[in-house]
Formats: structure tokens, C-alpha cells, sequence
């Protein structure tokens, strides 16, 4: 129990350069005034501002000294974060071949010479002319090009 209370005990309050009030378990950004600083974990030291060459080794050296833990936690959500984008991409990607296969057969269709109908907006049907069957081929046409890459 005592465990999960101490993650509460080390979170930073500070107000931001807009006045607005920010939380994190990690220290403000270099160049936020003392004064500015409104709650430091209780382990804490004052934050000294160091020059920008070692501020680069400071979040390597905050990594490496972070909880295993947190680490594994932080490390399963990015793989499940990767696996839900593959599976959007897969998802996409068959949707974009379905679409792709239906606009070929429509143009083989359109390019095979027989009589084409559709209902209209009253629920009667209605033939394509030569020139409904010309922007239906330009409209099949685009949506190959977007479709079949």
C-alpha cells in the first residue's frame, strides 16, 4: 500500500511562462524561475539551471536511474500503442484493396459497352447516357488512381 503512494510524493507543480499551473513527475524546463516553482517532491534538491551541454546527459542519466517497473509498464504501452497503429494500417490497407477491386470491375463494366442503370433519387431507374457514362468513367478512373497504389 505504502508503494503506490509514493509516486504521489514526487510530482512537480509549477507555473508555466502563459501562468498556468503544470504537473509531472519530472522537474519544470530549465529556465523557470524559483519563484515559479510551487511544489518540489520531497526528495528533491533546489533545481540548479545547468548549461545546455550537460542538460543533454540529464534525461540519460534520469533513464537510467528511473524504476524498473515504470520502465516495463512505459515499454508495454509503446508496444501495444505499435500494435494497435499495424493494426489500423492493416485495416486501411484491406479497405484500400476492397475499394480498389470494386472500382476495377466498375470500369470493366463501364468499358465492356452494355447498358448501365441506377436508381435515382425517386427510386426509378434510369440508363446511363454517353455522357453519364463519360464522368462515370473519369470518377472511376480517380478513385483507381487513389485506391490502387
Amino acid at each position: 500500500m505504502l508503494v503506490a503512494c509514493l509516486p504521489a510524493q514526487a510530482q512537480w507543480k509549477w507555473r508555466d511562462g502563459r501562468g498556468q499551473v503544470q504537473y509531472s513527475d519530472l522537474p519544470p524546463p530549465s529556465g523557470t524561475p524559483a519563484k515559479d516553482i510551487l511544489q518540489r517532491p520531497l526528495s528533491a534538491a533546489p533545481v540548479v539551471v545547468q548549461p545546455a551541454a550537460s542538460a543533454a546527459s540529464a534525461p540519460a542519466a534520469a533513464a537510467s536511474a528511473s524504476d524498473p517497473a515504470l520502465e516495463a509498464k512505459r515499454k508495454q504501452a509503446e508496444q501495444e500503442e505499435a500494435a494497435k497503429r499495424r493494426a489500423d494500417e492493416a485495416r486501411v490497407a484491406q479497405q484500400k484493396a476492397q475499394n480498389c477491386e470494386r472500382a476495377r470491375t466498375y470500369m470493366r463494366s463501364l468499358d465492356s459497352g452494355q447498358r448501365i442503370a441506377r436508381t435515382n433519387a425517386q427510386g426509378e431507374r434510369e440508363i446511363l447516357d454517353d455522357a453519364a457514362r463519360a464522368r462515370e468513367v473519369e470518377q472511376t478512373r480517380q478513385a483507381m488512381v487513389t485506391e490502387c497504389r
